[in-house]
């Protein structure tokens, strides 16, 4: 078993279609309602993915991958950053983030709008192991909205060499080029050379 520390559904969808070719049984936090939530107070994304993996391999008693992502707006100087989720507020939506992020980015020049995000995985035992990879996507802010796709800054992410939003493209062409696939890429080589002949052998569960 492998569990995945998600409580984001659009963040659940894109990882288990990364995942689905893995030869192991892939659980999600609906599979556990009783897990604690775990509290992302890290000051990078690195720290909030290792919290979130160890804390519920640690209750689950099974290896489990976690992720966290931040947006980086050069202009902003790096804001938003590691708070990118709660930009505009702790129950801000993905719409009020984006609002946010366009009106601090007011008068900034098409040659300056330059961004990137960053998606860090962590993959974590219940005796405190831990694996950890990142990806990267370099793109720009857009000054509109534009697309129906995707979740969170989708919208507002211009891909420049497609001329579209994250959010105008689709799931499975998402899922090739983006800062959490280019991590799970990287997770799945770790996962099939390391974790998954262990969780097969059953060296990696705590029950």
């Amino acid at each position: 078993m492998l569990v995945l520390a998600t409580g984001n559904q659009h963040k659940r969808e894109e990882i288990l279609a990364l995942l689905a070719d893995l030869p192991v049984s892939v659980l999600t936090l609906s599979d556990f309602p009783q897990a604690p939530i775990i509290v992302e107070d890290g000051t990078t994304c690195e720290e909030n993915a290792i919290k979130k993996a160890q804390g519920i391999a640690q209750y689950t008693g099974y290896v489990t991958i976690a992720d966290d992502t931040g947006l980086d707006v050069q202009a902003l100087n790096g804001q938003p950053g590691v708070f990118a989720a709660r930009y505009a507020g702790e129950d801000a939506t993905y719409d009020d983030n984006c609002q946010k992020l366009l009106r601090e980015m007011t008068g900034i020049s098409p040659g300056h709008r330059e961004a990137h995000f960053l998606t860090v995985v962590a993959i974590a035992d219940p005796a405190g192991e831990v694996d950890v990879v990142d990806g990267v996507l370099k793109g720009q802010i857009t000054e509109k909205a534009s697309g129906s796709e995707g979740f969170g800054y989708d919208p507002v992410f211009l891909l420049p060499d497609l001329e579209k939003t994250l959010a105008e493209v689709s799931l499975d062409y998402k899922n090739t080029i983006s800062h959490r696939a280019l991590a799970l890429q990287k997770a799945k080589v770790l996962l099939t050379n390391k974790w998954i002949p262990r969780i097969q052998s059953g060296r990696s569960a705590a029950r």
